[in-house]
C-alpha cells in the first residue's frame, strides 16, 4: 500500500510555543489540503533547540492544551512533533509524539544527550531509557531523535523490534565547512541515512530544521531515504521547505526478500557477547 508523507523543514522561534503552534498547524492545514497522511516536524519543533533556563517554562505535559490540539488536528492526519516533555516527576525530555487518530499514541524521549562541543543537553534534560517501535497503517514505526542516530545500536534495535518506518528528527546544526565539496554534518547524515535504509531494510524519514539561534546555524537538507538506500526526496540547505514523498509497505516487502538481512540476524550472538563485554568493562 503507498502513503504519501511530508516533512516541514522551518526555522521554529525560540520559547515561542504559541507562535511556533501556530505555525505548525499552518503546516498541518497544508498537509491536508495536499492529502498527505503523514507530517513530519524536526526536533524540538515546538519550542527551538537552545533553551537553556527556558525548557521549565515551554515544557508540556501530555494532558496540556497545547498537546491536546496537536492530538486533535491528528484526527486528520498522522503527525510527529517534537517538544520538551514534562514528566510527573517533574522531569523534562527532549521528546517526540506520534499522534494520530486524535491521541498521543508513541512517545519517544531522546536517549543520548550530546554534552560535548557547542551541545549541553544534560545540563537541562533528563535522559530517556528506552527505545520502541509501533503498529501504524505505514507499518511499524520507530522514531529517534538527532544524536540517537549516531549510536547505530539505537536503530539496530529499532530493527530488531520490527522497524519498517524509522523517523530521525535532528537539530543539526551546519558543522565542518569544507574549501571544496559538502559539509561534514550534511554528510555523515548522508550516510547515516542511507545505511540505516539499506541495511535495515525500511525507509528513513529525517526531518531537520533551519534557521539560526545563538549564532548557531540549522542546514536542513531533511530527506526521505528508500528501502534500497536511495533517495526519494531530499530538501534544499538553509531553506523552509514542505517536503513529500510516497512511500510503499510493499518496497519494503521486495527490499527484505532481495536482500534477508533481518532474517539472517543471529540476535542470540549478539545479545551473548554484549553481556561478555559488559562482565569484562566490570572487572577492569
Amino acid at each position: 500500500m503507498k502513503w504519501s508523507v511530508g516533512i516541514a523543514q522551518f526555522a521554529p522561534v525560540l520559547g515561542s510555543v504559541e507562535r511556533n503552534l501556530e505555525k505548525l498547524e499552518a503546516y498541518i492545514d497544508r498537509a491536508e489540503r495536499e492529502g498527505l497522511d503523514l507530517l513530519v516536524f524536526p526536533e524540538l519543533a515546538l519550542t527551538g533547540y537552545t533553551l537553556k533556563d527556558l525548557v521549565p517554562r515551554v515544557a508540556q505535559r501530555l494532558d496540556s492544551p497545547i498537546v491536546r490540539r496537536l492530538a486533535e488536528a491528528s484526527r486528520r492526519l498522522a503527525i510527529v512533533c517534537g517538544f520538551v516533555e514534562e514528566s510527573e516527576d517533574y522531569r523534562f525530555y527532549n521528546a517526540a509524539a506520534y499522534f494520530a487518530e486524535g491521541q498521543v499514541q508513541h512517545v519517544h524521549r531522546k536517549v543520548y544527550l550530546p554534552t560535548y562541543g557547542m551541545f549541553e543537553e544534560y545540563r537541562y534534560f533528563a535522559a530517556g531509557d528506552r527505545i520502541r517501535t509501533f503498529p501504524t497503517p505505514f507499518g511499524r514505526v520507530g522514531i529517534l531523535i538527532c544524536e540517537d542516530l549516531w549510536h547505530p545500536s539505537t536503530a539496530y534495535i529499532a530493527a530488531q523490534d520490527g522497524c519498517e518506518l524509522l523517523i530521525g528528527l535532528a537539530c543539526s546544526p551546519a558543522r565542518g565547512v569544507p574549501e571544496e565539496g559538502d559539509l561534514y554534518s550534511s554528510q555523515a547524515w548522508r550516510t547515516l541515512n542511507r545505511m540505516y535504509a539499506h541495511f535495515f531494510s525500511q525507509y528513513v524519514i529525517f526531518a531537520n530544521r533551519v534557521g539560526f539561534e545563538d549564532g548557531i546555524g540549522f542546514w536542513g537538507g531533511s530527506e526521505v531515504v528508500s528501502p534500497e538506500g536511495t533517495p526519494v526526496a531530499v530538501a534544499p540547505y538553509y531553506e523552509e521547505t514542505f517536503l513529500r514523498a510516497v512511500i510503499s509497505t510493499a518496497e519494503v516487502r521486495r527490499c527484505r526478500i532481495i536482500s534477508p538481512f533481518l532474517r539472517d540476524e543471529r540476535l542470540d550472538i549478539t545479545l551473548r557477547e554484549l553481556r561478555r563485554i559488559e562482565k569484562e568493562r566490570c572487572r577492569s
